[in-house]
């Protein structure tokens, strides 16, 4: 979380704090904003301008920041484990939880603050940006829904087909974009492949290791998905627990890199990832922490494992990204994009191709939603 950053606007009985980097700090805290100017008001006894982030009076940076530790011990700590991964969750009509993402537990918020009526007043959108009022659109061309893209069914979706001839090969789709009719050539991205946890990366590099030539030494990330293979002598079953892989993986110090979600989504799971995903939302989602190059990072291990390691999961792949999503370890805002260009980062080109072209289903769908929802906004 950014530190505080404000400053003095007007003079007289008219002079006001304004809270500089606000919208950063909610962010951070995933807590809306209005909550957090409220919550300085109620505190410093002073009136508010949610829109504008204003405080009425002058108030030090210090004073602020003080202020923010109390908001975030009433309404952000996990009162059990003292964790700020949480969410705020109106139950009733009037009662206030936060249910915590790192030990589970749902703990009650302290009724007596000022703060507690407005929230009540004015409940979270814990969906962070899902469309859930959308989520029967019809894909772009013909009647397919969200529930018939889970369910893996078919349906006429005009225009989405991929042309097979070799002359189209860097063609992804006809129609990407809802309002575009014409073919979309998509540029290849001429990355180097990443991190590989095949079955075939590892007993090449273990070859190298035993013939004792001049090559790179294994990394900590192919440390760490060859302990889970190993620990879990080649069943997901047998895996060690969440709290075991997040201590492995802080052992090794790769908390805070992204190539550890690679690692993971190619070990964690095996043909039914699509049930496999819910167990381990809690570890995922303490490392990936609201930020896009690690959901890129997971997305792309996904994309190796269900291209390369688990082919016969491609035509189950919106399904599979639908059951991420759902679960705010994946957002459209990640997803969307991935499904535009294909990348030879993670897997070989054609590779990359049937997996999107498997996905696109989905990635139309969520670019209904977002430009309903823009549309309803406007």
């Amino acid at each position: 979380m950014p530190p505080i950053q404000s400053k003095t606007e007007g003079r007289g009985n008219g002079i006001k704090t304004a809270i500089v980097n606000l919208a950063e700090v909610a962010r951070a805290l995933n807590r809306p904003s209005p909550y957090l100017v409220k919550f300085f008001g109620y505190e410093l006894g002073a009136q508010t301008q949610v829109d504008r982030f204003l405080v009425n009076g002058v108030h030090d940076t210090s004073e602020l920041q003080d202020s923010l530790d109390g908001f975030i011990n009433k309404f952000v700590l996990c009162g059990s484990c003292k964790n700020p991964e949480t969410e705020i969750v109106l139950k009733g009509k009037d009662t206030l939880e936060r249910d915590c993402k790192a030990c589970g537990k749902v703990t009650i918020i302290d009724p007596k603050h000022k703060l507690y009526s407005y929230i009540v007043k004015n409940p979270p959108d814990n969906k962070k940006g899902k469309k859930t009022g959308t989520a029967t659109a019809n894909v772009v061309g013909g009647g397919k829904s969200i529930s018939d893209i889970v369910a893996g069914h078919e349906g006429d979706v005009s225009g989405t087909n991929l042309d097979d001839d070799d002359e189209d090969d860097d063609l992804l789709a006809k129609k990407i974009n809802a309002e575009a009719a014409q073919l979309q050539e998509l540029k290849v991205k001429d990355d180097e492949w990443a991190v590989d946890m095949s079955q075939e990366a590892i007993a090449a590099r273990a070859r190298e290791l035993e013939s004792g030539l001049s090559k790179p030494a294994p990394t900590k990330f192919d440390e760490l998905g060859e302990w889970l293979i190993a620990e879990s002598d080649g069943s997901v079953e047998n895996l060690p627990s969440d709290v075991e892989i997040y201590k492995k993986i802080v052992e090794l110090d790769i908390v805070d890199a992204p190539e550890t979600l690679q690692v993971l989504a190619q070990t964690l799971f095996d043909k039914d990832i699509v049930n496999q995903i819910e167990p381990h939302v809690g570890l995922l989602a303490k490392l990936i922490n609201g930020r896009a190059e690690f959901e890129q990072s997971l997305l792309g291990g996904l994309e190796r494992f269900i291209g390369v390691t688990k082919p016969e999961l491609i035509p189950q792949t919106p399904k599979i990204l639908h059951g991420f999503y759902e679960r705010d370890l994946l957002g459209e805002e990640v997803i969307i994009p991935w499904g535009q260009k294909i990348s030879k980062k993670y897997v070989p080109k054609d590779v990359s191709k049937k997996v999107r072209k498997a996905a696109r289903p989905f990635v139309h769908w969520l670019q209904e939603a977002e430009e309903e929802d823009s549309d309803e906004e406007e």
